[in-house]
């Protein structure tokens, strides 16, 4: 799935995205803070080495602030820890 953002990203050099790290409910607040920004910073990495310009990327962390599994238990924690894509538009 990342191989074909790259793409996209690679061939469209006016696209933005912000990646939006996040971990799951175990930790501390500063602890999954840092997780998720680690989690974004990785996904970035790969796909500067990939070919995406840094400057077309955007890293943020939610840590365990947006759950989209409010469950508690390993399933529910394993859909939390995460890194989702927004293409940023400009008007």
């Amino acid at each position: 799935m990342l191989n074909g953002h790259a793409a996209y990203l690679a061939q469209n050099p006016g696209a933005r995205i912000v990646l939006e790290g996040h971990a799951d409910e175990r930790g501390t607040r500063e602890y999954n803070m840092a997780l998720g920004e680690r989690r974004g910073n990785s996904v970035s990495r790969y796909l500067v080495v990939q070919g995406v310009s840094v400057d077309a990327i955007e890293v943020v962390s939610f840590g365990e602030e947006r759950p989209v599994n409010e469950g508690h238990d390993e399933a529910s924690w394993s859909e939390n820890r995460r890194v989702e894509i927004r293409y940023v538009t400009y008007q």
